[in-house]
Parts: structure tokens; C-alpha cells; sequence
């Protein structure tokens, strides 16, 4: 699971269409529809939201936003009435750390869309999130980079 902190217009369509479904499936965690995924680290800040549905209702309107601005057909339906949550901070560390992810992604699946995001100098954060100073956030998983966690 992939809960993007970065603006979801850097993300291709494969990105896109994986970032709402699995803020779907997160929104199902977060609201106790299931019983997998409970413990999954990308949840963590979701739930120490005021309202931890309202939050992930509130980042699937701006995936689902991006969506309709590309022409996809995203069901608006499945995201809840919209109820004030308040902002989420995310750190300077872990929106960069994401861009370079993403970029790596980028590259191999989609080399036109890469070209185009290299040139990007200010990368913007979903709007949901606040930035704060800080490294890669506690509940990201990092492996075979040579980021360091702080």
C-alpha cells in the first residue's frame, strides 16, 4: 500500500489508478471493514487524524480530482460526505524521499511522463498534507536506498 504524500498530479496513470484504490482499501481499514491490512504502517497518520475517515475521504476527493481533470471516471460515490478533518503534517524528508521513489517508478514504467517531471524544481504535497521540517517519516519502509530515517 502506497499512500502517496506528493500531489497527485506528478502521478501517471498507473500510479493514479493504484493510489485511489488503495485509499479505498485504506478508507475499509480506517472505517473497520476489513480485517486485513490493520497494522499497515501507511495508516498510521491517518489515524491520529480527528477523523481518521473524514481524512481519507478528504485525500480520495483530490485523487479523484487529478482523475476527472486527466478524463478517467473515478466513482465519486464511494467518497464519503465530507466533513472538516483537519490537515495531516508529512516532513520535507519524507516528501522528498517519495519524489525519488516516485521518479524511479517513474523512469521504468513511464519515460516521457519521467522526462517531463525531471524538470520539476518545487514538488507540492497532496493537499491534504501540512510540511514540516523533519526526515523520512517513522512508518515508511525503506529499503535499498540510502536514506536514512531520522
Amino acid at each position: 500500500m502506497r499512500l502517496w504524500s506528493l500531489h497527485p498530479k506528478y502521478l501517471d496513470a498507473k500510479g493514479l489508478v493504484a493510489v485511489w484504490r488503495e485509499a479505498l482499501l485504506a478508507k475499509h481499514v480506517l472505517a473497520g471493514k476489513t480485517v486485513g491490512y490493520k497494522h499497515h504502517p501507511q495508516l498510521d497518520r491517518f489515524k491520529q487524524a480527528r477523523s481518521p475517515v473524514s481524512s481519507i475521504d478528504r485525500y480520495l476527493l483530490a485523487v479523484y480530482q487529478e482523475a476527472t481533470v486527466r478524463g478517467y471516471r473515478f466513482d465519486r460515490s464511494k467518497i464519503g460526505r465530507l466533513r472538516s478533518s483537519g490537515r495531516i503534517t508529512v516532513t520535507r524528508g519524507q516528501l522528498k524521499y517519495e519524489w525519488s521513489h516516485l521518479m524511479k517508478k517513474l523512469k521504468q514504467r513511464d519515460p516521457k511522463r519521467y522526462k517531463a517531471m525531471v524538470r520539476v524544481r518545487h514538488v507540492d504535497q497532496h493537499p491534504l498534507f501540512s510540511i514540516v521540517n523533519g526526515g523520512i517519516e517513522k512508518w515508511e519502509v525503506v529499503s535499498g536506498t540510502r536514506w536514512v530515517k531520522k
